[in-house]
């Protein structure tokens, strides 16, 4: 299996002084997933978690909705021509009893693009393929304090960054603050895939309760995972696009922004932000 960082030789320019020295970079591999012996779709990713990975992306895809779901993931041996196995080739098969949708590796060219499907097609195949619905899910209260301190927390629990500075980060948090899992990647996707298909493969979805945190942007693509999933809350700490927002707005799903210090925008959702009532009139 790959590892997770690689080391090359750099120059270094530090104002006049000039040396040179190895440094660490995070890796970066293709991924293909295979569905019940089939390709299915191909991802840049950074080694490691991949079977959580590959079941992660299949929630966003409709394909699992739990544990009983997936028979088994496996690396496939014979990858190559020489019959070696890269580790860069996993099959996901799923329980006899799953029904498999029309899924082709055009359709899932995304993946490596991240540019998600286009308007009004992809918020209706997310709110009809979605098997938690959002709305059915008990109140999740939340205070702006408390979103206030998770990144934070995030980046101290990201260890493979400090050592690369070129990782995403995704990370799942209860709603009393309390931090439930992290996971790193060179993809933001690819991070939420992993938390995702950690707690399939662990029996724990829906994530009914939690709220899921990524280091970057939202996009459509994000606010869609994070609805698969039935979690009722998605925070970031950079901008969301218009159709994330569009998604959350039709799903119920709380959609927090710019979260940076204590500031942040509440962009859908606002009923699970609990503010004070001075704040909320002003």
């Amino acid at each position: 299996m790959g590892r997770v960082t690689e080391r090359r030789k750099v120059l270094r320019i530090r104002g006049g002084a000039v040396s040179s020295r190895p440094d660490t970079l995070v890796a970066e591999e293709p991924l293909e997933i295979r569905l019940n012996g089939k390709p299915l779709a191909i991802t840049m990713r950074t080694p490691g978690d991949d079977f959580a990975l590959a079941a992660g992306f299949l929630v966003s895809e409709g394909v699992l909705g739990g544990q009983q779901d997936l028979r088994n993931i496996v690396y496939c041996a014979g990858a190559t021509a020489d019959g070696s196995n890269t580790y860069n080739v996993v099959d996901v098969q799923t329980a006899p009893d799953v029904v498999v949708p029309d899924i082709t590796l055009e359709r899932n060219v995304y993946t490596t693009s991240s540019c998600g499907l286009c308007g009004k097609a992809s918020l209706d195949a997310v709110r009809t393929t979605a098997r938690f619905p959002i709305a059915d899910t008990p109140p999740v209260r939340i205070s702006p304090e408390l979103l206030a301190s998770l990144p934070d927390r995030l980046r101290a629990a990201q260890r493979v960054f400090d050592r690369t500075g070129g990782l995403h980060a995704a990370a799942l948090f209860t709603e009393e603050g309390e931090l439930l899992d992290v996971r790193e990647d060179v993809g933001r996707h690819n991070a939420v895939d992993k938390l995702v298909g950690r707690a399939l493969q662990n029996g724990e979805l829906p994530l009914s309760r939690a709220i899921l945190l990524v280091s970057g942007r939202a996009s459509f693509e994000l606010a869609q995972k994070a609805v698969m999933a039935g979690m009722p809350v998605l925070a970031a700490v950079s901008a969301p696009s218009s159709l994330a927002v569009d998604l959350a707005a039709e799903t119920g799903l709380t959609l927090v922004g710019f979260l940076r210090g204590s500031s942040m925008n509440v962009y859908a959702g606002e009923d699970r932000i609990a503010l004070r009532a001075a704040a909320a009139q002003g």
